[in-house]
């Protein structure tokens, strides 16, 4: 069985950083949520052409970075699952490194377009290291994207992975791994010791609009530490809370929900304050916001600081 993280009450992670007011996994964007004080800040990982980890939400590159501006990588555009775009596992790391990152959420402001590029998950450990020397620890919520399209690549992520969580542990850095693919987790869960959390989107009803499991919670069994929830889940039609909360606490489970979005409040709520005050009420463990710094004074009107 794989023990959760001995986390003190709900926690805030900074979602890809803070990308409410950075370009998301940009050094900038994980700096600044350091500094507000985030418990984790959370790298979506890919893999590039020559095998390295490095940090993008999407596995294709024309949202968040310059590319389609780069008259030589023209060439490397391609259509894969219906999609036209460059893809990162078509690009080597010192390729990736010439690009800039962009803002994908052009209301957020493009004033820091152009000024960062690509990091590596060792260049992100290398910023929880200096956080820490300078008295402030924080931890890394790892996500894997579609780690089975990388396999059928020939681009295994396991031994970096492994790799990844041994650094962390020797290191002392608090972590989570998460993944969507369920059976993936179970795989890594093999080589690592880190919790694992199942990530979890369910599938809208057509007839409610609301969203609803497609599998059990308990589906991996003790395999897993707990799961992270669409916050769609959270609540059935009426607005009623689902009771997934309870039950996976019953199942020993931690519950963490995404994202909150100062941006992109839920429809059922007037305010941002509004929406993370519910969350909290339920008892979820944690949640994760592109904006940390509302999710972290929420969290302190909810202890009564």
């Amino acid at each position: 069985m794989t023990a959760a993280y001995a986390d003190e009450g709900p926690i805030v992670i900074a979602h890809r950083g803070a990308s409410g007011y950075r370009p998301e996994h940009t050094r900038l964007s994980y700096r600044l949520g350091i500094e507000q004080g985030a418990d984790y800040i959370e790298p979506d990982l890919v893999m590039t052409k020559d095998g390295h980890l490095v940090a993008r939400h999407d596995i294709y590159l024309s949202g968040t970075t310059d590319v389609a501006d780069r008259n030589e990588f023209a060439d490397r555009k391609r259509v894969l699952e219906g999609h036209e775009d460059w893809f990162v596992f078509d690009f080597t790391l010192a390729e990736l490194k010439s690009l800039k990152a962009r803002q994908p959420r052009l209301s957020r402001g493009t004033q820091y377009d152009g000024s960062e590029t690509i990091l590596t998950i060792d260049e992100i450990i290398a910023l929880t290291e200096d956080a820490a020397s300078n008295g402030q620890k924080v931890g890394l919520y790892i996500e894997m994207k579609r780690p089975e399209l990388f396999i059928a690549l020939g681009l295994d992520p396991t031994e970096p992975l492994t790799r990844v969580f041994n650094k962390l542990s020797e290191k002392g850095i608090p972590s989570y791994f998460q993944c969507f693919n369920g059976d993936f987790l179970k795989l890594l869960g093999q080589h690592v010791s880190a919790p694992l959390i199942w990530l979890i989107e369910g599938v809208e009803d057509k007839e409610t609009g609301s969203y609803v499991l497609e599998e059990a919670i308990d589906t991996y069994g003790t395999d897993i530490a707990g799961i992270g929830i669409n916050k769609a889940l959270l609540v059935d039609g009426s607005g009623k809370p689902t009771g997934i909360v309870e039950k996976a606490h019953r199942l020993g489970f931690k519950i963490h929900v995404w994202t909150l979005r100062d941006d992109q409040v839920a429809p059922m709520f007037e305010t941002i304050e509004g929406e993370l005050a519910a969350i909290w009420a339920l008892g979820v463990d944690g949640v994760f916001s592109d904006f940390p710094d509302t999710a972290l004074v929420s969290r302190a009107k909810l202890a009564g600081h």
